[in-house]
């Protein structure tokens, strides 16, 4: 049994067959899959999908790309809207992209702050973004975990190591996706064995990053197994104990999270 933590499955990529994906995820040992909020206005469509689906939970918020649409929703809001539904387990995905450069840090940062309030009030996890932002994000999760403390998952981790350490330090979780399995990310899988293996999350954050099996195809969740068996190598264990960790992680992760 897999859980898929994170991919977003209200994409224009899935909507012809949606159903099948979900059914090949199943299929695939993959049990639940978490598709992650993007924007909070678009919160209605993700609902509509994790009502239809027994199987799929949902987040709630603004992904640091689209900060600056959405910089009038505030964490009471987000509390309010987290709070609302049975099948909203996270908050985010929030953080801090500087790759791309298409948001002001400053409005990225404010976003960030607000979806962290929201996880402290909540406790639900925070579903954390970070691209070539690793001083800036090591410091504001130091200075905020000072104010009082919050769950977070580094999500599709690709950065560097001292942004692993300060996670997993500050109690955090490090998800990897399929860029664990590309031949040239040795990096990353020499961070993921260093991740203690109740700290570990595995995700597809499909549409995007299909593992090395199925690289240049559309990822869906049933790919998630990829990552799951080459984390299982990293860390010198068969893959059935990997996928039973990743998942008992996950439900403590995602504390709402039913097991269905």
């Amino acid at each position: 049994m897999l859980i898929d933590t994170h991919c977003h499955l209200d994409f224009a990529d899935f909507d012809a067959e949606r159903d099948d994906i979900i059914k090949r995820a199943h299929s695939s040992g993959v049990a639940q899959m978490v598709t992650i909020s993007t924007r909070v206005r678009r919160l209605p469509e993700l609902l509509k999908i994790v009502d239809a689906y027994p199987s799929v939970f949902c987040s709630v918020g603004t992904h640091p790309n689209n900060a600056d649409e959405e910089l009038d929703i505030s964490a009471d809001e987000l509390v309010r809207l987290a709070n609302g539904h049975d099948k909203i387990v996270a908050i985010g995905e929030a953080g801090l992209d500087y790759f791309y450069d298409t948001q002001k840090p400053e409005d990225q940062k404010t976003g960030l702050r607000r979806h962290i309030e929201a996880a402290r009030i909540t406790q639900l996890p925070l579903v954390i973004h970070s691209r070539s932002a690793d001083d800036d994000m090591i410091a504001m999760l130091r200075e905020e975990s000072g104010k009082g403390a919050f769950p977070f998952i580094l999500h599709c981790f690709s950065a560097g190591p001292e942004l692993a350490k300060a996670g997993v330090e500050l109690g955090g979780y490090v998800s990897f996706s399929g860029i664990l399995t590309f031949p040239k990310s040795q990096d990353i899988r020499d961070i993921a064995a260093a991740i203690p293996l109740d700290r570990l999350l595995v995700e597809t954050d499909a549409p995007y990053l299909a593992p090395k099996r199925w690289r240049g195809k559309r990822n869906e969740p049933s790919y998630v197994v990829n990552t799951a068996e080459v984390l299982a190598d990293v860390h010198g264990l068969p893959y059935e104990t990997m996928a039973e960790i990743t998942t008992d992680n996950a439900f403590r992760c995602f504390s709402k999270m039913t097991r269905v």
